[in-house]
């Protein structure tokens, strides 16, 4: 198993400000299309319920991992937000044996907002399950990443 903690940082913004940013389909979609390797992606947002279904080019995977990935990568991330602050996160490889779980929590923290993203890895193959889930959760690091980079500047172009 392999652990990912990342602190997602938007300084001058407020709470609410990122809780709306995170509940909208067009910075979901942009923080996607910021992404390398990106070969698709549909976001859907129901309520409290994210989705977000994207295709990614397996081309930059080492090789003893792609005979289990394939060509390509299709990355299901599901959260459900039980309050407007606190989302539960479970992110599948469909057909793939493996599970992803955690959580995002939003805290303002001063005259920033600090989100709090924590995922719990788990591959299930024998022998090289770990050091998939290490570079699964290398790849989700770099990915919250993006997410901040993206949101940054989300919030800079609406204030």
């Amino acid at each position: 198993m392999s652990r990912v903690t990342h602190d997602l940082v938007y300084d001058g913004a407020t709470v609410d400000q990122v809780v709306a940013m995170l509940m909208t389909p067009a910075f979901r979609e942009a923080v996607c299309d910021a992404q390398t390797h990106m070969l698709g992606r549909e976001v859907t947002i129901d309520g409290n319920r994210v989705t977000v279904d994207q295709r990614q080019d397996a081309d930059n995977i080492p090789s003893f991992a792609k005979k289990f990935v394939g060509a390509e990568l299709r990355i299901v991330q599901a959260e459900e937000w039980t309050t407007p602050t606190h989302g539960d996160i479970h992110v599948t490889i469909p057909g793939k044996p493996g599970d992803i779980r955690g959580t995002a929590d939003v805290r303002q923290d001063g005259d920033r907002v600090v989100e709090t993203v924590v995922l719990d890895v788990e591959v299930k193959i024998p022998l090289v399950g770990g050091k998939i889930a290490g570079l699964i959760g290398d790849k989700l690091k770099r990915t919250l990443e993006v997410e901040e980079r993206t949101g940054r500047t989300w919030l800079a172009e609406r204030r």
